[in-house]
């Protein structure tokens, strides 16, 4: 029987990190290239004794990736597919343990070695220790990422009942959290909870003005706090680290975001 902490671990992988392989497959140029008129479908799952299985499937068409949580029903047959025996084991594997490696169902070989390369750019990606030097569009891709996975990751650990955060959930009014680069639009994801529910999106929250916002003055500023190396004070008091809204609030929302952090690592 799989325990809380497996499960939170698992769906912080399933619904937050491997979605990322979207974005990266977007982003970078050379695996753009890759996808061009590319038309496939792939699947990540983990068997759950008793339960159907949990997974995450990727439809590119015409070199457009569209994801959806659960198992892929479609008519198509699955290009490529990770089938990992269990949700502990596939946690294993996405933190680095090689030795719990998935069955490995291939339709399509080249299609396979396609979604090979995006999933090990993302590990490559998510492993950097510090800020990339004089590299800022990969600390720009870095940004969206961690932004990405910080706001599904928490909006999906309150919907499976993650008793801190959904007791903060359950308790707050309709508001919204956002994280962004001063200058780069393009690094920005929120979180809005209301009552119980949340939903996390990217981009800005446009229907009203944030109720705390977490805002940086360039990419490798916030790549300091998400990585760690930085110091929140001494940036907070350089304006490197502004935080619009009430501190407390700053506090908790940043526990949260720890609490992401220790369950993808």
């Amino acid at each position: 029987m799989s325990t809380d902490e497996t499960r939170f671990a698992n769906k912080v992988f399933m619904a937050g990190a491997l979605p990322l392989m979207k974005t990266i497959a977007t982003d970078v140029p050379e695996l753009a290239k890759k996808f061009a008129g590319v038309n496939a479908v792939y699947q990540v799952s983990a068997l759950v004794e008793d339960q159907p299985k949990e997974a995450v499937h990727f439809i590119v068409e015409n070199g457009e990736w569209s994801v959806k949580l659960g198992e892929y029903q479609g008519e198509n047959k699955i290009d490529g597919e990770l089938e990992f025996s269990s949700m502990e084991k596939m946690n294993a594997f996405m933190k680095g343990d090689m030795m719990k490696l998935p069955k490995m169902k291939i339709k399509s070989f080249p299609k396979f070695v396609k979604f090979m390369m995006v999933l090990l750019k993302m590990s490559a990606l998510l492993n950097i220790p510090e800020p990339p030097e004089n590299d800022e569009e990969t600390s720009v891709l870095l940004c969206k990422l961690y932004f990405y996975l910080l706001s599904s990751g928490i909006s999906q650990l309150n919907k499976l009942g993650h008793p801190a955060i959904h007791e903060w959930a359950l308790k707050s009014p309709d508001r919204c959290y956002q994280w962004e680069v001063i200058g780069h639009p393009e690094c920005t994801a929120y979180i809005r909870v209301k009552a119980g529910k949340s939903r996390a999106g990217r981009g800005a929250y446009k229907r009203a003005k944030p109720f705390f916002n977490m805002k940086f003055d360039c990419p490798t500023s916030a790549l300091k706090i998400l990585l760690g190396t930085g110091d929140m004070f001494q940036m907070t008091a350089d304006q490197q680290l502004i935080m619009e809204g009430g501190p407390e609030f700053g506090v908790q929302i940043g526990d949260y975001m720890m609490v992401v952090g220790d369950l993808a690592k």
